[in-house]
């Protein structure tokens, strides 16, 4: 496709597969992530490592693959009382959504990454949001990407598509998706290089990755990976 592509890619197993999905589509992608002082920062180290070995396990995607931006929201971890971006247990809320829930997060990366793609010339914008196989977080819904679409193009005057390739496939379509895209190579670095652990361990290697195996983060994950296995068996 052309029109080039920007990858919301954090670090973690579903923005990983979308930066897959994105260079086997776009001649040009370029990846972004965002330092919100959230409660696992290490996801932020390991995204270095993951580009690293996909630029030099997939010769063909390292071509393709531009700039990787980090940008400072320090000012949403600022305003944001959750388990993500404090030192709190995870639970439920009043509101019936997981205390993990960090609002308006998805819809500001959105924006900005909408800012970054008008300067470099980006059509695509694209996100691992997903309401299939999810915590219920209401700004991961097709219909507020949808709706954040229309508000950026007339915002900006622009044709932006926001692509979120995940959000009708559970966590085991994921990996078969990883799995289609990049072969065992691919879910191998997935499991290796990635990090979706909401309390950020990386002390222990699951077959499905690294994490505590306890957080709701973990649980979608390793659930995941246990029914892809099962279905390849």
């Amino acid at each position: 496709m052309s029109g080039g592509a920007l990858v919301l890619f954090s670090g973690g197993q579903d923005s990983a597969t979308c930066l897959a999905w994105a260079l086997a589509r776009f001649a040009t992608v370029e990846t972004v992530g965002f330092d919100y002082r959230q409660r696992h920062a290490i996801e932020l180290d390991v995204r270095q490592a993951f580009l690293q070995e996909l630029r030099r396990g997939f010769p063909t995607w390292a071509e393709k693959l531009g700039e990787d931006h980090v940008l400072d929201l320090a000012v949403l971890g600022q305003v944001s009382e959750t388990a993500l971006t404090r030192d709190l247990e995870i639970e439920a809320t009043a509101s019936g959504l997981p205390n993990t829930f960090v609002p308006g997060r998805n819809i500001v990366f959105l924006t900005l990454a909408s800012a970054i793609a008008y300067r470099r010339g980006l059509k695509h914008i694209v996100t691992g949001v997903c309401e299939t196989d999810y915590s219920g977080y209401p700004d991961c819904r097709d219909d507020t990407i949808k709706a954040l679409q229309v508000v950026l193009n007339l915002g900006m005057e622009s044709r932006f598509v926001l692509e979120a390739p995940l959000m009708w496939i559970d966590k085991a379509a994921t990996w078969t998706l990883a799995r289609d895209l990049g072969g065992e190579r691919l879910t191998d670095l997935v499991v290796e290089h990635t990090h979706t652990c909401y309390q950020g361990a990386r002390e222990r290697r699951h077959n499905w990755g690294y994490g505590c195996g306890e957080c709701p983060a973990c649980d979608l994950r390793a659930r995941g990976h246990q029914a892809w296995e099962a279905a390849a068996a």
